[in-house]
């Protein structure tokens, strides 16, 4: 969840995402740096969707939707083993990325007033941030440290709803992913 210096993190702002608590170690120290969101007490996450709906429409029906579209979507394990960027924005590349674009596909297409990026964007490209808006120098020194901490993986079993109050990002909801085949 980017913060681009507009009203993103506003009072009643929601999003969804993807805890991944074993890439704090690693990530805690620079996005504590130079990630807003970790200061606004977001943990390391893949977002699926942000901006989500606003807090005044996530009434019983909206929670049944997304449990149900959630839940239809298996559980599945990410590997971390790189670094990508994009402009302004140093991240962790979660491989295969297939199962997090296909959550955020799913949802956009239950809920398309709410595309991806808020629809600035055209192409989904899952990713865990790490840093915005540093220069060369910081991105590289950035990318040096993280590779001596990687790789590492991460299993995905549910999607947490945040919301922000003015100030911070809550959680307010967690839905289950359904089972992996053959458990």
């Amino acid at each position: 969840m980017a913060d681009d210096g507009n009203d993103r993190f506003q009072a009643g702002r929601t999003g969804l995402i993807v805890r991944v608590p074993e890439a704090e170690p690693a990530v805690r120290p620079w996005r504590d740096r130079f990630d807003p969101s970790a200061r606004g007490g977001v943990p390391a996450h893949i977002t699926v969707l942000f901006p989500f709906l606003e807090y005044g429409r996530m009434d019983a029906a909206v929670h049944s939707a997304l449990a149900e579209v959630l839940g239809s979507h298996q559980a599945f394990d990410l590997r971390f083993e790189r670094c990508g960027r994009l402009p302004g924005v140093s991240y962790l590349v979660p491989e295969p990325d297939g199962p997090l674009r296909r959550l955020t596909e799913a949802i956009a297409g239950r809920w398309p007033e709410a595309p991806p990026y808020g629809g600035r964007h055209a192409e989904i490209v899952p990713h865990l941030t790490v840093a915005q808006g540093q220069g060369a120098a910081v991105t590289e020194e950035i990318e040096a440290d993280l590779a001596g901490r990687l790789p590492f993986t991460s299993h995905v079993s549910s999607v947490e709803l945040v919301v922000h109050d003015g100030t911070r990002w809550d959680q307010r909801a967690s839905f289950a992913l359904g089972k992996p085949r053959g458990s």
